[in-house]
């Protein structure tokens, strides 16, 4: 039996995307610690089997102090509780978490990299600034990992030019965090009224403001459609503020549905999935789930949005930032709703081919000796 920490950037995602993972290292006789920012989610992760502890992280964070509290209170709990892997995912878990396990001499660390985020855009000097920090530290602490694993190949093949992975550590693409197939299951799209959805959180990377404004044109012309949006506001410094979601609505082009722990119903009762990002995902996990319930997707034709969709087959692959495009694929399908549910069913095979979670978690765990 193993000790095993898993540490988060956002104690909801310790459920969502690592829940089955953790439940399967508890049934072979492993004993988990689950870190992660946010509490209130202890009887949760409870249920889990894992015994969970809150750190001190501000993912949006680009104080340098803050960060070397988080780092100083990893070491520190690390050195306390004395696991035998460590296994962290996002930007400030893996760079601090792996720092903190390397310097605690822990045996087995490894790192999930779930996209690249914010620090990766480099549009504005700050950015840049970010991303030269950023790689820097990617580098200090990748060291230490045995296995780094991947959710798309472009960033495998980024962090190689950049020469972030060391000599002695393995790189492996997994696909993506994968999807709960049983409890994402299909259902028959509702297509009166026609219907989009894009769910994520509430940041202008997620292509958001894309969507409202191509909302506004698809409306104009076809008044009938709607244009749904569910997510939580974000601390990110790109987040989207409530008077500008108000606006939206107060307009007519969105209807906002506010954050939710289920996102099922909400994707039942769509017609077609959208998530038009404009940053690197790994692969985003709102479209596995779309995918799952049997929704045709469109997104952005970007490292890892591109991984979801077969362009033609299952969905629609559009340029980030291109409204026009966004509003030309969207009408696609007004003007074809036969195609909806077809398409649908093509997402439902490749959800079932490549993300079922079991078998990506089967991977990681393989590849970690547990």
């Amino acid at each position: 039996m193993a000790k095993i920490l898993v540490i988060s950037h956002y104690t909801r995602s310790l459920l969502n995307f690592r829940g089955e993972l953790i439940k399967t290292l508890v049934r072979r006789g492993h004993e988990v610690f689950a870190f992660g920012p946010e509490k209130g989610f202890e009887k949760e992760i409870a249920k889990l089997g894992a015994s969970f502890v809150p750190i001190r992280l501000q993912r949006s964070s680009v104080n340098p102090l803050e960060d070397f509290m988080t780092f100083r209170e990893l070491l520190t709990l690390i050195r306390n509780i004395r696991p035998d892997v460590v296994f962290s995912y996002a930007i400030k878990p893996v760079i601090y978490g792996s720092l903190a396990a390397g310097i605690a001499k822990v045996p087995r660390i490894y790192s999930l990299i779930t996209g690249l985020g914010y620090a990766f855009v480099n549009e504005s000097i700050k950015q840049k600034l970010l991303n030269k920090g950023v790689v820097f530290l990617y580098r200090l602490a990748l060291r230490y990992n045995q296995v780094v694993f991947f959710q798309n190949r472009d960033d495998l093949e980024l962090f190689e030019s950049l020469e972030l992975i060391g000599r002695h550590t393995e790189a492996v693409v997994v696909n993506g965090s994968g999807v709960d197939l049983q409890r994402f299951y299909p259902a028959s799209p509702v297509c009166s009224p026609l219907s989009f959805i894009l769910v994520a959180r509430l940041i202008k990377d997620k292509g958001i403001i894309e969507y409202a404004e191509a909302a506004r044109i698809v409306k104009k012309r076809h008044p009938e459609v709607v244009f749904r949006l569910l997510g939580p506001f974000d601390e990110n410094p790109n987040g989207l503020s409530k008077e500008v979601i108000a606006r939206w609505v107060d307009e007519g082009i969105i209807e906002y549905l506010g954050e939710t722990n289920d996102v099922r119903p909400f994707l039942a009762s769509s017609s077609v999935f959208v998530l038009p990002s404009t940053y690197r995902e790994g692969v985003p996990r709102s479209a596995l789930e779309a995918m799952a319930m049997g929704r045709p997707i469109i997104t952005t034709d970007v490292p890892g949005c591109r991984e979801t969709v077969i362009h033609g087959h299952n969905g629609l692959l559009v340029p980030p930032k291109d409204v026009e495009a966004l509003v030309k694929t969207m009408e696609f399908f007004v003007l074809h709703p036969e195609s909806i549910e077809p398409m649908g069913l093509e997402s439902r095979k490749i959800a079932e081919k490549k993300f079922d979670v079991h078998k990506v978690n089967q991977i990681m765990i393989e590849k970690m000796g547990l």
